[in-house]
């Protein structure tokens, strides 16, 4: 019985301290993500068929790649339902897959025609999935009785998966109608790019100097007031909870 006991012990030891391994990585390549968004757009926005951009391209979908089996990696985290986990490992890689070959910038495989409808498909879905995994996350964090390391971790992965997914959310707004953020940008990465940055400024109460449509300027009030309520609802959370000797850390 006691060797019973401790193995279960050490299990969910170890599970903790996978957990807070996966929100680590993932927050990681966020940071990435959003630094490429936010200071190295100039080139694709002058001109993204410039060599400096296509070498912008290549790395950013490496990064992006790699976001998106780490997002699937943490949503194994969290649930044991083999459907929805194989499912969204199928659609996630034929993302990268199809976009790899479409939009790679010094060949291109796969040749669009209508490459807006080509852009919606490939935000539709994947923005459910990020919304999905938030979900997960959100309440992974708000579970169980304990301060552990994979809580804080996770506040943050939480944090900026909303800036990104809302970015996302912009972008897949104005693929449906081009210039509706209040600047007519190239559609994907340059659009994408723009999109993310406008995401953090709203959620870092930073004047983005554009003047959107009505509908994403609406869903941008939306984005800063569950910022705002989210920042709360974590502090009181984590700040409420004892700490556990048998954290990650310890």
């Amino acid at each position: 019985m006691f060797n019973f006991s401790l193995l279960r012990v050490l299990s969910k030891r170890e599970l903790l301290r996978e957990k807070a391994k996966d929100y680590r990585n993932v927050v990681l390549i966020q940071i990435i993500i959003i630094v490429f968004g936010l200071t190295l757009s100039g080139p694709l926005m002058e001109d993204s068929k410039s060599d400096i951009s296509k070498l912008i391209i290549a790395v950013f979908s490496f990064f992006g790649a790699t976001y998106a089996f780490l997002l699937w990696d943490l949503l194994r985290d969290f649930t044991n339902n083999k459907i929805l986990i194989g499912t969204i490992l199928v659609v996630l890689m034929g993302i990268v897959v199809v976009g790899s070959l479409v939009e790679f910038p010094y060949y291109q495989l796969i040749h669009v025609a209508n490459r807006q409808a080509y852009l919606l498909t490939i935000h539709s879905l994947l923005f459910p999935i990020e919304v999905t995994v938030i979900a997960f996350a959100i309440r992974d964090i708000f579970s169980g009785g304990f301060m552990t390391g994979d809580k804080l971790w996770g506040a943050a992965c939480i944090f900026l998966m909303i800036g990104i997914s809302f970015g996302s959310l912009f972008d897949l707004l104005t693929i449906i109608n081009p210039g509706s953020l209040g600047a007519n940008i190239e559609l994907g990465l340059p659009n994408y790019s723009e999109c993310v940055t406008y995401s953090f400024c709203i959620l870092g109460g930073v004047d983005p100097g554009l003047e959107p449509t009505r509908l994403i300027r609406n869903i941008s009030t939306i984005e800063a007031v569950w910022g705002n309520i989210y920042g709360m609802l974590i502090i009181g959370r984590l700040l409420g909870l004892p700490r556990q000797d048998d954290s990650p850390n310890t």
